[in-house]
């Protein structure tokens, strides 16, 4: 049982093992696990909290707030109260982002009332604020 590994003629015994064998063997236990294996499902049981009867009015990326010449305040175009809105000032400064509000007073509007409200975001906590619509004052 001797293999011989130097130089040696043509009829000599080869000294490497033959691996195609092998790898065909492996290849079809590959494909065998591969097709035993069980599907996986991939659902994932949530409890997912009731509706909420009264939706909030607070927009995650920005509010308006609209002040018309009659002296009506609007939150993103539905016309409130000032308690109301300091509620909704409220909610959108208590936010993890906090949104940005935007302000659009009308030019007829009195500036004792837009005074107010920029006097309630600041004690609401509100941080990012401006002013939308300015350009057309420019003249």
């Amino acid at each position: 049982m001797a293999i011989s590994m130097g130089k040696s003629a043509e009829d000599s015994p080869m000294g490497e093992m033959n691996t195609t064998p092998l790898i065909d063997v492996m290849l079809v236990l590959l494909i065998m696990f591969i097709i035993t294996i069980p599907p996986q499902t991939h659902a994932v049981k949530l409890d997912l909290p009731p509706p909420n009867p009264n939706p909030s009015n607070v927009d995650p990326v920005f509010n308006q707030i609209d002040i018309d010449f009659l002296g009506n305040v609007y939150w993103n175009k539905t016309e409130v109260d000032l308690n109301t809105l300091m509620g909704y000032l409220k909610q959108a400064a208590a936010m993890p982002t906090q949104p940005e509000l935007r302000m659009r007073p009308e030019a007829e509007a009195k500036y004792e009332l837009v005074d107010k409200v920029l006097a309630e975001a600041q004690q609401a906590g509100i941080e990012k604020m401006g002013f939308v619509g300015n350009e057309a004052y420019a003249n």
